[in-house]
């Protein structure tokens, strides 16, 4: 029977009554497609959001740069901070504006930041004016495509009606949450992550693959995913016979190479981007030990300032966290997931010292889906969690929005 049509009457009596179709009826139905569980998960997202940009606002009347002033800086302003400016510039004047080149005096080392999220705002700013608020509406819109997306995955791990709802919950009350809603690369990244992920579970790999390497434009964590997607492929192959889908687990690979391509064309160096990194975030190769000892001392040996000296504790601490996250997934065998995060961890766990491993966690999908299953377990977790989480949340993005380093 055809949704859009109303059902045939029976003969007899009943057959002389007609139903009188209203004009808004398939709009209605065509919203309630979403179902409850999707709305409340979006009301969740909507009013964490206006309790971020509450504290936004709170934030340049609170705590100015200048303490005398009587008048507030714009709302807006909070929220271009750091890593802002790299996009912000790209977007603006390209990569390499006039001559400059990596090496020149005064090169900000912007090649390090993948094109993805400076392009997307580039394309929004046609239609928003404003750079700033461009940026927030990327990773607004962003930010719901990801949760919704969420949501789905953790009803696919918990077959439990409130999973969905729970694990979203703990996501955007994560300490770092403040980034998904900046313009940064969080929310669009997960954008294209999340259902990539999830079309991956439902064997839909062409799909996959195609929102993977859009992940891959917007950061170089795609590679991650499109590794665990090869993980997933493999674990899952002679079950279900999906070998013809091997090929496409091959296009992820292609925007990183066109991005090296590109800088290699303007700089002479394939691996450009890589290399800004090491210049600008010291994100050169060391042993594990070495980044802890290194990350361990400047949180706890007085060598730097109390700000970034707690933020240094907070690396260690997620440190810990992510292999404890990725042991459970092993010992789970979700092979596939623990190679994702297995990888992230690798990669941020041999620089010079941490550094972003709390924003990091934003991207760990696993981890808010296994809280969630945990919460339906043990229901005094979810109280902990809040009443630990959303202070800390309510800190950091204080931390972020007033200019200090948050990372």
């Amino acid at each position: 029977m055809s949704v859009s049509s109303p059902p045939r009457p029976r003969s007899g009596a009943a057959a002389s009554v007609q139903v009188p179709r209203r004009r808004g009826a398939p709009r209605r139905r065509r919203w309630r497609l979403l179902g409850k569980e999707d709305a409340d998960v979006l009301f969740l997202y909507v009013v964490t959001r206006a309790g971020l940009w509450t504290t936004a606002y709170g934030a340049t009347w609170l705590f100015p740069p200048d303490s005398r002033t009587r008048h507030a800086a714009s709302p807006l302003s909070a929220w271009q901070q750091w890593d802002w400016w790299h996009y912000l510039r790209i977007a603006q004047e390209g990569y390499f504006p006039g001559d400059l080149r990596p090496g020149m005096e005064g090169w900000d080392n912007r090649e390090a930041f993948f094109p993805g999220f400076p392009f997307t705002l580039r394309a929004v700013h046609a239609v928003v004016p404003d750079w700033a608020a461009a940026g927030l509406l990327v990773s607004f819109a962003a930010g719901a495509v990801a949760v919704l997306a969420l949501a789905r995955i953790a009803r696919d791990h918990v077959p439990h009606p409130d999973a969905g709802r729970r694990a979203v919950l703990f996501f955007l009350l994560s300490p770092c949450a403040v980034f998904l809603a900046a313009g940064y690369t969080e929310a669009l990244f997960l954008a294209f992550a999340l259902p990539a992920w999830l079309a991956a579970r439902r064997r839909a790999w062409p799909l996959a693959a195609v929102l993977a390497a859009l992940a891959t434009t917007v950061r170089v964590s795609g590679l991650f995913l499109a590794a665990a997607l090869a993980v997933h492929f493999l674990t899952t192959v002679r079950a279900h016979r999906d070998g013809r889908a091997l090929p496409w687990l091959l296009l992820p690979a292609l925007p990183p190479l066109a991005y090296s391509w590109f800088l290699k064309s303007r700089t002479g160096d394939w691996m450009a981007w890589k290399h800004a990194e090491e210049r600008g975030w010291y994100r050169d190769f060391h042993s594990p030990w070495e980044a802890w000892r290194n990350t361990w001392e400047a949180a706890f040996g007085h060598t730097t300032s109390t700000g970034y000296a707690v933020e240094f504790q907070a690396e260690l601490l997620t440190m810990v966290l992510g292999l404890v996250l990725t042991g459970f997934l092993l010992y789970r065998r979700r092979w596939a997931e623990a190679a994702y995060t297995g990888l992230a961890l690798v990669a941020l766990g041999t620089s010079y010292w941490y550094m972003s491993l709390p924003r990091a966690t934003l991207l760990w999908w696993p981890l808010w889906v296994s809280l969630a299953a945990w919460s339906l377990r043990a229901p005094r977790v979810r109280t902990a969690y809040v009443c630990l989480a959303a202070p800390l949340m309510t800190l950091c993005a204080l931390t972020f929005l007033t200019g200090r380093w948050a990372g």
